[in-house]
């Protein structure tokens, strides 16, 4: 079962109060911290229906997202998401942080500052083991030495078997990162959206 737009604003998933509108907060973040974030302009309608069409969303008890940004995905995840379910976002700016926790008051959503690399440890905390799906709009390629391979093998790792890493990029060298740990890799593009973006849905067997 998944909540309707008008279900998840009737039940207080999503409020339009927070401080400041969301590009300000995100053009704020990508001067802040412009390796770790991908674009300053937030996906596509088209990008994120495409993204999330494979996910089984009645399967879904927790959903990751890394580096949520002012909530892009983050609304259109809660929106599909079941009651039961958690949604974890991790972002290494608490900037970001703090404006999803002003912009949502929906209890399926954690909002933590920390780092990709460390998602086992975060889940953990939390009393989760694993993950049914990971979202991530980082940029591998121009993330510090040594994090993209570590967040690619943690990821990995943190899925359940039947379990996916959902990735869309603006460059395809990212499936240099993931491809060492899945052997099935859907690719796909997406034009409709600044810049265009390569998706890839990494399964893991």
């Amino acid at each position: 079962m998944t909540l309707s737009a008008d279900q998840a604003q009737r039940d207080g998933a999503f409020t339009r109060n927070a401080p400041g509108g969301p590009l300000l907060h995100f053009l704020r973040g990508f001067l802040k911290h412009p390796v770790m974030v991908g674009s300053v302009i937030p996906s596509s309608k088209i990008l994120i229906d495409k993204m999330l069409d494979p996910v089984d969303w009645d399967s879904v008890r927790l959903f990751v997202e890394y580096g949520p940004g002012v909530g892009t995905f983050t609304q259109h995840i809660l929106e599909r998401l079941s009651p039961d379910a958690t949604l974890l976002t991790l972002d290494t700016n608490p900037d970001f942080t703090d404006y999803l926790n002003g912009k949502f008051t929906d209890s399926r959503l954690e909002a933590v500052t920390g780092s990709a690399a460390n998602v086992r440890k975060i889940m953990a905390d939390r009393g989760f083991e694993n993950a049914d799906y990971i979202l991530s709009g980082l940029p591998f390629s121009t993330l510090p030495p040594g994090v993209g391979p570590k967040i690619a093998a943690e990821t990995a790792e943190a899925l359940r078997p039947g379990g996916a890493f959902l990735v869309y990029q603006f460059s395809p060298k990212v499936r240099d990162y993931i491809a060492p740990h899945f052997s099935r890799i859907d690719k796909g593009f997406e034009w409709i959206n600044i810049p265009p973006a390569t998706l890839f849905w990494a399964w893991k067997d």
